[in-house]
């Protein structure tokens, strides 16, 4: 297998973003679905929301909990929040959801602690006749080994967002046999699920289901914090409702994650920041470029 290729700069100058046109309006700048959070961190899919706000998007949408949706929408008057029903565990009960045509980006799984709960909410997706890029993250992720074939089965790629405990998972593997051969686990996850898959790390790798593998290796140690993985999904649904490709939107997330993570890192120290304060720097990386 060949080696990685870096992700830098140079490799984002010769991929940029879809410019939108100086007439756009919200919708034409693309649009987002966030479906996620409980009980447990009912605040965590506010980080995915505003995320995809900061990389471009101009719409976003919450479905989460009944009981946490009041207050997202007074704290993100930015956002639509739909209500959806909840267990007595605090997790999304409904496996209806509202249609996704309207979307061109949808993220699912931020924030929720269940794996049945979130499995419902896969299901939804994969059944949905949309053409919307799908992100899955977090529990989301836990839910994917039984339903390998009906993502693979998929026209456009998804783009898959795992942890190395959460790829174990995907791919019903010890944590070490991953640990052993990362790059090798990432290509072949790619390929079984037929999507674009981040194994997040210290060194990010990025597979595609056609065997090409990308590094970054930027960000530093500060960005393993709570909420910094929702802020990364959030990003690339909102690049991906701009227009990016799958590819592309994830790439670029990893990057600006990374380097929104080294400015705060500059600015107050390795260790301390928080996944919220990366989010304001997102929009002067991508006009650095």
């Amino acid at each position: 297998m060949a080696d990685p290729l870096p992700l830098d700069s140079d490799w984002l100058r010769l991929h940029p973003l879809p410019p939108p046109d100086n007439d756009a309006d919200k919708n034409e700048r693309g649009r987002v679905i966030a479906i996620g959070g409980c009980l447990l961190v009912p605040g965590g899919i506010r980080l995915t929301a505003e995320a995809a706000l900061r990389a471009g998007a101009g719409k976003v949408r919450i479905a989460t909990i009944e009981s946490a949706a009041l207050a997202l929408g007074v704290a993100m008057p930015e956002v639509a929040v739909l209500a959806l029903p909840e267990n007595a565990d605090g997790e999304i009960a409904c496996s209806r959801m509202p249609p996704f045509d309207r979307y061109d980006a949808l993220i699912a799984g931020p924030a929720m602690g269940c794996e049945k709960a979130a499995g419902r909410v896969v299901d939804a997706v994969l059944e949905s006749p949309t053409q919307a890029v799908p992100v899955f993250d977090a529990a989301a992720l836990m839910a994917l080994p039984s339903r390998r074939k009906a993502l693979a089965g998929r026209k456009r790629p998804a783009i898959l967002t795992p942890h190395l405990g959460e790829l174990a998972a995907m791919l019903e593997w010890e944590a070490d046999r991953i640990k052993a051969d990362r790059a090798g686990a990432v290509r072949l996850a790619a390929e079984g699920f037929g999507s674009v898959v981040l194994l997040k790390g210290a060194t990010s790798l990025v597979a595609t289901p056609g065997g090409d593998l990308f590094a970054y290796a930027g960000g530093g140690v500060g960005l393993a914090t709570g909420g910094s993985g929702d802020v990364l999904a959030g990003i690339a649904a909102g690049l991906a409702a701009r227009g990016a490709t799958p590819l592309e939107a994830t790439l670029w997330a990893v990057w600006l994650h990374g380097e929104a993570g080294r400015r705060c890192a500059e600015q107050m120290g390795p260790l301390g920041f928080l996944a919220r304060e990366l989010l304001a720097h997102l929009p002067g990386l991508m006009r650095a470029l």
